[in-house]
């Protein structure tokens, strides 16, 4: 994917990120007066989020420097993550439903995938040519 739609991803997620943190802090924490591990759930979810979020934004910054499919990979695994780790953990929070906690393992994997990967995408980057001299200067 190009750099204009893995960063615009990524603020889009950076905005759902702040979104479920206020929605959490507000409404689940005030309103709905559920147990402080349900509460911790959630807020688990929306740290992870916003922190992948911000992952994106790297994502997007290395697409536009060097695409490759390692960058692609590390953005995909990332997303995918968000949903399955942050989902997870925001739909048990607010349903109860705890066997949903086999599943959050899996979106924690996919964002080990997505660092991995990043990793091995930004190894790759091309080396910056050297600074040329000055103009006047004698060698």
């Amino acid at each position: 994917m190009s750099e204009r739609r893995w960063t615009t991803l990524g603020a889009a997620l950076g905005f759902l990120a702040v979104a479920g943190g206020a929605f959490g802090a507000h409404v689940v924490k005030d309103a709905l007066k559920l147990p402080a591990d349900r509460l911790a759930w959630f807020d688990t979810g929306s740290e992870y989020l916003m922190a992948h979020a911000l992952a994106l934004l790297l994502v997007g910054r290395l697409a536009a420097r060097s695409p490759s499919r390692a960058v692609d990979v590390a953005g995909w695994a990332f997303v995918a993550g968000i949903l399955v780790f942050t989902g997870s953990l925001w739909i048990m929070t607010l349903t109860g439903i705890r066997w949903l906690g086999a599943v959050t393992p899996l979106g924690g994997t996919a964002f080990l995938v997505g660092w991995a990967a990043l990793a091995l995408a930004a190894w790759r980057l091309p080396s910056p040519p050297p600074p040329e001299p000055p103009r006047g200067a004698e060698p």
